[in-house]
């Protein structure tokens, strides 16, 4: 297949576009600028396009298209950004190039979404792809409002649609908490997380590669959201050792009342980081075992052991 990419020059993007070359398509990569293009794989070719809104112009990128994966959008990292500047990218633009890839005659078109459309924590299980859609902010919210919209049109012009959420994707070049993280094991740094007791499912941007193939190639995958992860759920200072483990030193993970260090975080500004590492958010790829025939091609302990070798 041709395969439309877009976002293809981030984190993400990058590796999905590397991982339907080796499968032997054709990729294409929209951009936003020359320095975007020289950070894609080599044979991805890059078109430029305008920012993600609801007035880009599409067509371009998506002549002889079959398939298209949707990754890019306005990040959840971005601080500062109004409400409404997530909506006209990650919503109203999303729609736009569906609607535009429809009416180019794209087969399919797989949306990478997030599970924080569920919220920020698990509701004392694993979470469900069927379980009520309750984003907690504005990007959320957007991605979430973008799905619906998607699932709306699934079928219009013939083109179906499949929604992935992955929780923290990691991987070379990861960045926010997973790399703080990361580089305090590395540094030695005493960490008061020893007596946090939650459950967290990360995926490997491998496996993640791996899963949007499967959403791209199965006939089973269209018309619904699924849920990815590793498969493997651990504890924020489970994590910490594992990382340790990958670097070749011990963490120093010591224990300390959550609730103490929750209001001393709280009272310098860090409570909401606090929160995103400290809750339990784990999901069940069950289904995706069971209905897709997947399953995750690294475990855990590999997937960081390759994300810590390509640190630098």
């Amino acid at each position: 297949m041709r395969i439309l990419v877009t976002g293809g020059s981030g984190f993400v993007g990058r590796f999905v576009c590397e991982d339907l070359l080796g499968r032997g398509h054709e990729v294409v990569a929209s951009i936003r600028s020359p320095a975007a293009a020289r950070r894609l794989p080599a044979g991805v070719s890059g078109i430029h396009v305008a920012p993600l809104g609801p007035d880009t112009e599409w067509r371009p990128a998506l002549r002889d298209v079959q398939a298209v994966v949707h990754l890019a959008g306005l990040a959840h990292v971005l601080r500062g950004a109004p409400d409404e500047a997530y909506d006209l990218a990650n919503t109203q633009g999303t729609v736009r190039l569906a609607r535009q890839a429809s009416d180019a005659g794209v087969r399919r078109f797989v949306f990478v979404s997030t599970v924080k459309g569920h919220g920020e924590g698990s509701p004392g299980r694993a979470l469900e792809a069927s379980d009520p859609v309750h984003p907690g902010d504005a990007y959320a919210a957007s991605k979430a409002r973008a799905e619906e919209a998607l699932l709306a049109q699934h079928g219009r012009g013939g083109m179906s649609v499949a929604i992935v959420r992955p929780p923290l994707v990691y991987g070379p070049g990861v960045k926010a908490n997973f790399r703080r993280m990361m580089e305090m094991v590395a540094r030695g740094v005493p960490l008061p997380l020893g007596s946090v007791r939650n459950r967290r499912s990360l995926v490997s941007v491998w496996n993640l590669c791996d899963f949007v193939f499967a959403c791209l190639s199965s006939p089973h995958a269209p018309g619904r959201a699924w849920l990815v992860s590793d498969d493997e759920d651990v504890s924020t200072p489970d994590l910490l050792r594992r990382l340790g483990v990958a670097l070749g030193r011990p963490a120093r993970v010591f224990p300390f009342p959550p609730s103490i260090l929750r209001a001393v975080l709280a009272g310098i500004g860090m409570g909401p980081e606090f929160e995103k590492i400290s809750e339990s958010l784990f999901v069940n790829v069950e289904p995706a075992r069971r209905e897709l025939g997947w399953q995750p091609r690294l475990t855990l302990a590999e997937g960081l052991a390759r994300t810590v070798a390509a640190r630098g």
